[in-house]
């Protein structure tokens, strides 16, 4: 078993070297899994006793491996506010459950290879593994950053047919060719031709070459509809472990409006500024933000700008009669309090818009589960959230500015959901405003990946992203994913940039995931093949 699970490994390293921020290596995902598949038809076919298991073990090993070199960087900001046996057990949730859920999918293809054609088996792995990626997209404990359709973020040029099947249509991609070029080597291995090489060969090139040639071609041909807006992007460079210690949040608004002159053009209509930039030690109430001297400021600077917005992470309150809300904690007798991770839009009028963060950080900003896991609001309070977790909004809303241009707010974790993301797009959206803080991770691949994302999005819904991350890093992605402009990482800046406004629905925005759904169905029907006896 020895060499079994060096292939294992082997699969791993190659997933690893294939993923963001890593340059020009995304299409060793076709390759990535071929290793894997060996060491498993090696058990499959050889004398061994609980096969089951060992296939269990093998895909785990891989997947924990992979998940792990891939994503360190989560350690980090773990390690950081708990001590080194919390921090361990909280990794588990990136680091295992991912893997647990993948080991499960290749658990499932075996049971069914047990039964059925070696082609319904592979369709049941792709299904089954769909449906961990969505599963791990939409639970309590959701961590969709390893989604294999996003490995080919730094790639982009090779996926532009996303703006028809998003991200779920590159995992299919890449199952595809794993599955042939597997099959292809096995056949030369054993010396056999139940299925014809050379056919499966054509097969694979095709399937290979022609999404990629007509994404090259699409992405040679697209061209954006003029329609321009003068944009602004904030990158304060305020370290976030010690933001009310060594700066106050007056000095911290000095920063934001003096970088945000330096680069404003009188045209200028979105001032971004990233995730929590507008904060105070216990919070902003919303109801009462306008008495508050930050919006006054923030009034004032608009002045200078005839048709300006400023579009701002906000932490923020709301305080109730009664509890209104699962997440509203008993502040006082009859008073009851819910904090957000927000984004606000100030204009030049008295409204106030604000949107409060729906898809929330396991553990951070959140209790998974519930009163089921009530018992480790302590450990997860001190991970930086609040010990009742923060409250959200089960739907995206648009920000309009006065001259009724929409703008997508769009808070850090949630720009990995494209599904979630393009709703704000059928909402009326033109363009994507990003705001993050990704200083929790340090100088690490984190920052790298995150950025890296936000180029699919672009894709998926042909809308510019203006983001802002409060340490870097910070820039511009137009619709067909390049990066126009981009800061350095950990230092301050500000970008001005006319993006193009675009108010067409791509077939993603219209129908998401549609690509999932179907293949969730097709995964239930594998499933009940289990447990259907074969017949002759």
């Amino acid at each position: 078993m020895r060499n079994k699970y060096l292939l294992a490994l082997l699969s791993a390293f190659l997933l690893w070297f294939a993923w963001p921020p890593i340059p020009y290596t995304s299409p060793l995902l076709f390759i990535g899994f071929v290793p894997l598949l060996i060491a498993i038809e090696q058990v499959i076919r050889g004398d061994f006793a609980q096969k089951g298991r060992k296939v269990f073990l093998l895909s785990f090993v891989t997947g924990v491996a992979w998940n792990t070199a891939s994503i360190y960087w989560v350690y980090n900001a773990m390690n950081a506010f708990l001590p080194a046996g919390a921090s361990l057990m909280v990794a588990l949730i990136p680091f295992c459950l991912g893997p647990l859920l993948m080991a499960l999918a290749f658990r499932g293809y075996y049971a069914l290879r047990k039964k059925r054609d070696i082609w319904i088996s592979f369709i049941g792995l792709i299904s089954f593994w769909i449906a961990y990626e969505y599963l791990h997209q939409t639970w309590d404990l959701s961590f969709p950053w390893m989604t294999l359709g996003n490995g080919f973020a730094s790639l982009h040029q090779l996926v532009q047919w996303y703006e028809y099947t998003g991200v779920y249509g590159g995992t299919v991609w890449i199952w595809l060719v794993n599955i042939l070029a597997f099959l292809i080597f096995w056949q030369y291995k054993m010396r056999v031709s139940a299925y014809p090489p050379s056919r499966l060969a054509i097969i694979l090139v095709a399937i290979v070459l022609i999404p990629a040639g007509l994404s090259l071609w699409r992405y040679a041909q697209y061209e954006e509809h003029i329609n321009p807006s003068e944009i602004v992007v904030v990158q304060p460079n305020i370290d976030p472990y010690h933001k009310f210690g060594s700066i106050t949040p007056n000095q911290q608004l000095d920063i934001l409006l003096d970088l945000s002159r330096q680069v404003a053009k009188p045209n200028t209509e979105f001032f971004v500024w990233p995730e929590t930039a507008i904060s105070s030690p216990n919070g902003i109430n919303e109801e009462d933000f306008r008495e508050y001297p930050a919006y006054q400021r923030i009034f004032e600077f608009l002045n200078a700008y005839r048709n300006g917005n400023v579009l701002s992470g906000i932490e923020s309150y709301r305080i109730y009669p009664d509890q209104q809300s699962i997440t509203a904690r008993k502040y006082d007798e009859g008073v009851y309090i819910d904090h957000f991770n927000a984004a606000v839009l100030i204009d030049q009028s008295s409204k106030l818009e604000f949107y409060h963060k729906s898809k929330l950080v396991p553990g951070a900003e959140q209790l998974p589960f519930g009163e089921m896991l009530a018992f480790m609001k302590p450990l997860f309070a001190h991970f930086g959230g609040t010990t009742g977790g923060y409250g959200s909004q089960a739907e995206p809303s648009v920000f309009y500015s006065q001259s009724g241009i929409g703008a997508a707010p769009v808070i850090c974790y949630e720009s990995i959901w494209g599904n979630y993301v393009a709703k704000y797009i059928e909402n009326g959206a033109q363009f994507i405003a990003i705001v993050t803080n990704d200083g929790w991770w340090s100088d690490t691949s984190g920052k790298d990946q995150h950025f890296q994302y936000a180029r699919l999005r672009a894709i998926e819904n042909r809308r510019w992203v203006v983001r802002s991350a409060n340490t870097g890093i910070s820039g511009f992605i137009n619709q067909r994913g390049d990066v126009v402009q981009k800061s350095d990482w950990w230092v301050p800046a500000a970008l001005s940039q006319e993006i193009n406004l675009n108010e067409e629905l791509t077939i993603y925005t219209r129908f998401k995931d549609l690509i999932a759904y179907v293949f969730l169905f097709t995964g239930l029907l594998s499933g009940i093949l289990l447990f259907v006896p074969r017949t002759r």
